[in-house]
């Protein structure tokens, strides 16, 4: 890790046309806060970059963190027409699983997020084949938040693989 450099050293201008939300983010902003984002992009400039990968085969750059600063830009004309059509990003080198990792721990180190997009991701994860060690690690849940999630997208191939403990018959000192 000795030659590892942060990325927000390596801010970079992509044309708004080149970059497009993810299909996974469970973070959303309510109103009154997109026109505060706004406000602030205004007042401010871009205060912070739009957190990136680079698909090669799509030619994109796909919004990891960041998707209401890539929205302001999209949709305020003033802003849009003071960057350029230039939005400040920085580029991850990341698998579709560790993406969703980073787009997590964006969301939950800045506050609150919808639980029923981030039990999808819970399950997306688990069927890409990622343990509930990694999920926990990767995305900072305790085992019981990752149990919750689990049980409230139903599925049952969410839990398989899982060793369960072994239930007694209440009548007898039998297992069942």
């Amino acid at each position: 890790m000795s030659n590892f450099k942060s990325p927000v050293y390596n801010v970079i201008a992509v044309p708004i046309d080149k970059v497009t939300a993810n299909d996974y983010n469970p973070n959303s902003v309510a109103p009154p806060e997109m026109a505060l984002l706004e406000t602030s992009i205004w007042e401010d400039g871009y205060t912070q970059p739009v957190v990136t990968v680079y698909d090669k085969e799509r030619d994109m750059y796909i919004v990891v963190d960041g998707f209401h600063r890539y929205l302001t830009l999209k949709t305020s004309k003033r802003i849009f027409e003071r960057e350029k059509g230039m939005l400040p990003c920085v580029v991850l080198d990341k698998e579709v699983s560790d993406r969703r990792a980073s787009t997590i721990r964006h969301n939950r180190a800045r506050g609150s997020h919808n639980i029923e997009l981030m039990s999808n991701i819970v399950s997306e994860l688990v069927e890409m084949g990622k343990g509930d060690a990694w999920i926990c690690k990767h995305i900072g849940m305790s085992p019981d938040e990752l149990l919750r999630m689990k049980q409230i997208t139903g599925l049952a191939a969410l839990f398989q693989n899982r060793d369960f403990s072994e239930s007694w018959d209440i009548d007898s000192d039998e297992k069942v």
